[in-house]
């Protein structure tokens, strides 16, 4: 039984031990060891007893459906790899027990498994948050989510976890406008997709650009507003365009409920990307984010993990990120 210390907001942490499970190869950045790391700096940080641990659920395939297609899901659930049993291996997929949906993004045995586990943590953290159970939430899930189309897996993504949260949002509990706040590196194509010309969702992020995936500033929807950064930026630039481009356009939707793509590969470490981002830097987001939210929200924020492969960096960022959420500063 972990100690629970008082304070003033309830910030829950879904996880689950399977989306450890689901991995693509020892030398993939999108790795097993992402969750622990952040495990371990919230231990290390001593942030972890302010916490509310909560174990994901299973999505339901209605959730799931309500963003992907019949053929999407089937891809994914449809091409598992069988577990390997060859003695010493732990469980752990071979070399040639993937099953490659594109040249980055790979099922092995537990892949369907953990996708379910992080859809189900969005959503089951919506319907927390939403009944006042709990004030906010944060998702430590893989795979992540953002890239995934509602016709394909992509981008190290199985289903879109954001997306059916916000969609959850919008079609079980009757709200009538949502945001979707996305500070990856890379752009959320997928979510933007998804929601393309949705008058209920606005969609804002900012991303290096030209880089992978390589859209995100072509005739984007009327409800996203996109910030391409050229590489090497760093967060004082992202600070005001965040407060000119992203601040205002949240205001004027006055969004019943704000969902993060909290991803942490912008960060200066991070090798997947070249932008300038520190911890301090997501911890100010995050307090903007907070703000809009107790405007128009009444602080409902559900944030899920999507990027950040550079292990140290990845976990320091998102205890920045839960300390703002939980307001430990």
């Amino acid at each position: 039984m972990r100690e629970r210390v008082p304070f003033t907001m309830t910030t829950a942490i879904y996880t689950h031990p399977d989306c450890k499970r689901h991995e693509m190869g020892e030398l993939h950045p999108e790795s097993p060891a992402r969750l622990q790391a952040i495990e371990d700096q919230l231990i290390l940080s001593r942030i972890d007893g302010f916490l509310d641990h909560r174990q994901a659920p299973l999505a339901e395939l209605a959730d799931i459906g309500r963003v992907h297609t019949a053929d999407a899901i089937a891809l994914v659930r449809d091409h598992v790899p069988p577990v390997q049993s060859q003695s010493g291996s732990h469980g752990r997929c071979s070399d040639d027990s993937y099953y490659w949906l594109d040249p980055d993004t790979a099922l092995n045995a537990y892949s369907y498994q953990a996708a379910l586990r992080a859809a189900g943590a969005a959503v089951a953290a919506t319907d927390a948050v939403i009944a006042g159970d709990i004030d906010n939430a944060f998702c430590a899930i893989r795979p992540p989510g953002h890239h995934a189309r509602p016709s394909a897996p992509m981008g190290f993504c199985m289903f879109n976890n954001v997306a059916i949260a916000a969609r959850h949002a919008l079609e079980v509990h009757g709200l009538q406008r949502v945001a979707i706040v996305d500070f990856d590196v890379h752009h959320g194509n997928g979510t933007e997709e998804t929601f393309a010309a949705e008058p209920r969702v606005l969609m804002v992020s900012f991303f290096q650009h030209p880089f992978y995936p390589g859209c995100g500033t072509d005739h984007p929807s009327a409800n996203c507003i996109n910030i391409p950064l050229p590489a090497y930026t760093k967060g004082d630039v992202v600070r005001q365009l965040v407060t000119v481009k992203w601040l205002p356009a949240l205001h004027a939707h006055r969004p019943e409920m704000i969902f993060v793509s909290a991803g942490f590969d912008a960060h200066r470490e991070d090798d997947l990307g070249q932008l300038g981002l520190v911890e301090a830097d997501y911890a100010w987001i995050t307090q903007q984010v907070m703000a809009v939210a107790k405007q128009h929200a009444q602080g409902r924020i559900v944030s899920c993990l999507e990027g950040g492969y550079n292990l140290s960096a990845l976990g320091r960022s998102v205890v920045a990120h839960l300390k703002v959420l939980a307001e430990l500063d």
